[in-house]
């Protein structure tokens, strides 16, 4: 069973858009897949009920309550935690005996890097993580490759102590297909083929770690 852990210490850096793809796409592959919801504002479960009616539909359970590990199916192939927004160093540390993965979400803006830097190296420094019994990474999001901002925004990420794992650049198709309950991985035209491409470097970190 895949597990992975998305976390931030700062808001609105599209965490829950991280998390609901990545359920998607392991869904949209056929896998039974779990997003466990920590944050009361509960978006990940409303984007959930929204799909409720696919296919590849993705069981929502609420991480508020304390015996969500025990609602989770012994049938299911991946889990995704999305952790409330300002996650602390000690929420990401008790989950980490649960998880094989966890990614943090960097937005390319001077505020962000200099908020995300310190969180980072504390979860570099957590002892499952050096140990490499848990693998961790970034993903750069919402980037803009042909601005100089961006490009600069992702040369300090590559000095944090944790390595940029994806670069997923923006667009608007991110925030109409999770409005809609979906993702980018639902479908198949032209236009959203190079953004899908943006993940495959994580899609392939998170298999050659062993997560």
């Amino acid at each position: 069973m895949l597990k992975v852990l998305i976390a931030s210490c700062k808001g609105g850096c599209g965490k829950t858009t991280l998390a609901t793809h990545l359920a998607a796409h392991y869904a949209v592959e056929g896998k039974n897949t779990v997003l466990v919801d920590c944050d009361r504002l509960a978006s990940s479960r409303h984007w959930c009920e929204r799909r409720a009616g696919l296919a590849s539909a993705v069981l929502p359970i609420d991480g508020t309550r304390r015996n969500w590990r025990e609602r989770i199916p012994s049938g299911a192939d991946c889990v995704i935690v999305d952790t409330p927004a300002g996650a602390s160093v000690d929420d990401v540390d008790g989950l980490l005996d649960f998880v094989d993965a966890v990614l943090i979400p960097v937005l390319p803006s001077p505020f962000d890097l200099e908020a995300c830097r310190p969180f980072v190296e504390s979860i570099a420094g957590l002892s499952r993580i050096k140990r490499g019994k848990v693998v961790a990474g970034l993903v750069g999001n919402r980037l803009r490759p042909w601005t100089q901002a961006s490009q600069f925004a992702l040369e300090e990420m590559r000095q944090f102590a944790l390595p940029v794992i994806a670069q997923l650049r923006d667009t608007q198709g991110y925030v109409v297909a999770t409005g809609l309950g979906k993702s980018l991985f639902d479908y198949h035209a032209e236009a959203v083929r190079s953004h899908q491409d943006d993940w495959k470097p994580l899609l392939k970190w998170l298999k050659k770690s062993g997560a």
